[in-house]
């Protein structure tokens, strides 16, 4: 009589968001999936309740988008296919740093221009699509079964049940930002998990505009002014972000006692207000196509649950274990970069090897750790932050960073290592590479761009003048000649 094979291994992966859908695409390679998420998930990118943040522009570096090709092959042609915009950096982006402008050199990364709603919607067809993943949607994970030792499942209150158990070799946590896993760990027993916060009081407010006619077809760049957190005033910001359907996606932000507001009046003007008035400038006289969204709480936020006596079967991944600034684009990147490890310890081990959750924890924390220095040391830098101080030797390494980001206005060595390390394709440790510091301690602002790098025929299609000598503001044919 043959033997029968035995059952296969069941994972319940708690939201349905992109390092949700990524964990799903990871596990089933070696077990049967459930994604439990409380919203019906669209077929088709539209906005859902449990993820407000999608309103807001939202940044996929090359490093996130690279990552996410290595879990889902395919993956940026399908973006681009469902109307993303590939941009190549610093070519595509007109940006000024707190240090300056940076020039339009020749690629050195890229980044995904779309709205959040259509990243995921592609993300998740692909993983709903996988042999052996399933939804339970319209439904609330209640608690976490098992014991301090071992999680053997969840609760579930779903539209035709309350309390209904899910069995699972491994639960993965991936609700987000109001994750409760430290209350559903503590019913099991285990608690003392540290966490720590640093918020710099930032809102959000992003409206959606009117594309020029003619500006998606020529390839119109990103713009962005950033703020300074070495002028200790609040820092305000402003971009827009060319997105699909011929739209532009324009951000402001603010941190304590600058914040936006949700007054449609008062988006233009604001925009107008930061370091320099371009932003403002381009929406002036666009037609808005949704009113204002406005969104608070952007405080980072970490938990250690690497440090914790976490139970056997059981981690948690994405903005539940950090949340970041979201100015720095880095949520779905530290995620999927973090899924990656989690998935070639899967390979190595297999899912049934003792302590492989809070092994997995361990191997998610080196992303979100260097993230998380890099958004709390210049957020605790602003008025009125709080949380916790920069480390010892924090104003050192600031001080090299900012030579660095200056040089970046001027060599093309410099920018090149800037961007490595803010798409998240490099850990900030490559800025230490000797051919980088060679260039750093020779670095000056000496010809630096004093007005945005927009071409004549960029300014013309926005509906500026290709030239305007009394602002002291010129549009180049070609800024720095290398443009495309």
């Amino acid at each position: 009589m043959p033997q029968s094979s035995p059952p296969r291994r069941h994972a319940v992966v708690i939201g349905g968001s992109m390092s949700g859908l990524l964990a799903a695409a990871v596990l089933a390679e070696h077990a049967a999936v459930t994604v439990i998420d409380a919203d019906t998930l669209p077929d088709s990118p539209a906005p859902r309740r449990g993820l407000p943040q999608a309103r807001h522009v939202h940044v996929m570096w090359s490093g996130g988008a690279r990552a996410i090709e290595e879990i889902l092959p395919g993956i940026t042609d399908a973006w681009t296919a469902a109307g993303a915009i590939r941009r190549s950096l610093p070519a595509d982006l007109v940006t000024k740093t707190a240090q300056g402008w940076i020039p339009r050199f020749g690629e050195k990364q890229f980044n995904i221009s779309c709205s959040r709603d259509l990243l995921d919607s592609v993300v998740r067809a692909r993983v709903t699509g996988l042999e052996g993943v399933t939804t339970l949607q319209q439904s609330r994970v209640r608690g976490l079964e098992g014991t301090a030792a071992r999680v053997t499942g969840v609760r579930v209150d779903t539209p035709e049940e309350e309390g209904r158990l899910v069995s699972a070799d491994l639960v993965i946590d991936a609700s987000g930002r109001g994750s409760r896993a430290q209350t559903w760990l503590a019913e099991l027993g285990v608690s003392g998990i540290r966490q720590a916060e640093v918020d710099s009081g930032l809102v959000y407010a992003t409206r959606i505009f009117e594309a020029p006619a003619g500006a998606h077809e020529m390839g119109f760049p990103i713009v962005n002014v950033q703020s300074d957190p070495r002028v200790p005033v609040p820092g305000r910001t402003a971009t827009i972000v060319p997105i699909e359907n011929g739209q532009w996606q324009a951000t402001l932000s603010g941190t304590r006692g600058g914040q936006p507001t949700g007054d449609p009046d008062a988006f233009v003007p604001f925009a107008k207000s930061v370091r320099d008035p371009i932003v403002g400038e381009l929406l002036e006289g666009r037609k808005p196509l949704t009113d204002v969204a406005v969104t608070q709480g952007t405080a980072n936020r970490r938990v250690y649950f690497e440090k914790a006596e976490l139970p056997d079967g059981f981690f948690a991944v994405g903005d539940s274990v950090a949340t970041f600034n979201p100015l720095y684009g880095q949520g779905m990147t530290v995620a999927a970069q973090g899924l990656l490890a989690v998935r070639a310890l899967l390979r190595a081990k297999g899912l049934a090897h003792p302590g492989f959750g809070r092994e997995a924890q361990r191997a998610l924390a080196p992303q979100v750790a260097t993230a998380w220095e890099l958004a709390t040391s210049q957020d605790i830098l602003y008025p009125g932050a709080t949380g916790m101080r920069p480390r010892t030797g924090a104003g050192l390494l600031n001080a090299y960073v900012s030579r660095l980001m200056t040089g970046a206005t001027t060599r093309e060595t410099l920018t090149a290592a800037f961007l490595q390390v803010i798409t998240m394709s490099n850990p900030p440790t490559y800025w230490l590479r000797p051919s980088v510091v060679w260039h750093v301690l020779r670095a000056s602002d000496r010809g630096a761009l004093k007005a945005p790098p927009l071409t004549a025929a960029e300014r013309t299609v926005a509906g500026l003048d290709a030239a305007d000598p009394a602002a002291g503001r010129t549009g180049p044919a070609d800024p720095v000649g290398r443009v495309r």
